[in-house]
């Protein structure tokens, strides 16, 4: 994969971010396009000995648009200037947890778990945690978790969720609205031939929590 290409050709979006440029550029995205399902496809044939519940997938049911929804945003400019891919059972559109990856000029970051779950994933999530919290905390509170991520990120509740009590002892984890790994890279690394081997290192430590989670959407 051409990375010093695709980070310029994403500079090139950022400046020019119109239909005219975008157009008359087209060639370039659709080769870049073609070199990032290549390399997904190889990434993704290295996480399926992972993961065996990738098994049959392809990268082209992993990748998003570059074309933003500009519908209800301020910002009405058309193109994203990012490639990102969520690689999970079912392809992108799934409620399975999975295995993310961004790339901008400005971050690279690999990210996995559920982030916004449809209320009944997060009920029957809670709920999963509930009944095997010591499970739960040997997924999470384990020193791989903590030196690829620090631990799980996203937003938490003020409050209890409705049907548990403040002195239930899984209320911190209860009160979570998402349950995401992520870990950040410098644009530097993407150059390195250890990139792959670093990502795959961190979505290993990442497979614990998707099952747990998956489990809840089985």
């Amino acid at each position: 994969m051409d990375f010093k290409g695709l980070i310029n050709f994403l500079k090139a979006v950022d400046k020019n971010n119109n239909k005219d440029w975008f157009d008359a550029n087209r060639p370039v995205y659709e080769a870049l396009r073609k070199e990032w399902i290549v390399f997904l496809d190889n990434l993704i044939s290295e996480l399926q000995k992972i993961d065996a519940g990738l098994n049959g997938l392809e990268a082209k049911a992993c990748i998003f648009r570059i074309n933003k929804d500009v519908r209800f945003s301020k910002d009405k400019s058309p193109y994203k200037t990012n490639f990102g891919a969520l690689m999970n059972r079912g392809g992108k559109k799934s409620n399975y947890a999975g295995y993310y990856l961004h790339i901008d000029p400005k971050e690279i970051f690999i990210a996995g778990g559920s982030y916004q779950p449809s209320p009944e994933l997060l009920a029957s999530v809670r709920q999963e945690i509930d009944y095997n919290l010591d499970e739960w905390k040997g997924i999470v509170d384990n020193k791989q978790v903590f030196k690829h991520f620090g631990g799980i990120s996203g937003a938490n509740l003020v409050r209890p969720p409705k049907g548990y009590e403040i002195d239930n002892p899984a209320i911190e984890y209860l009160k979570r609205k998402n349950f995401v790994y992520m870990q950040q890279f410098e644009v530097a690394d993407l150059y390195s031939e250890k990139f792959l081997k670093s990502i795959l290192e961190a979505y290993a430590a990442m497979k614990p929590m998707n099952d747990f989670i998956n489990r809840c959407v089985d």
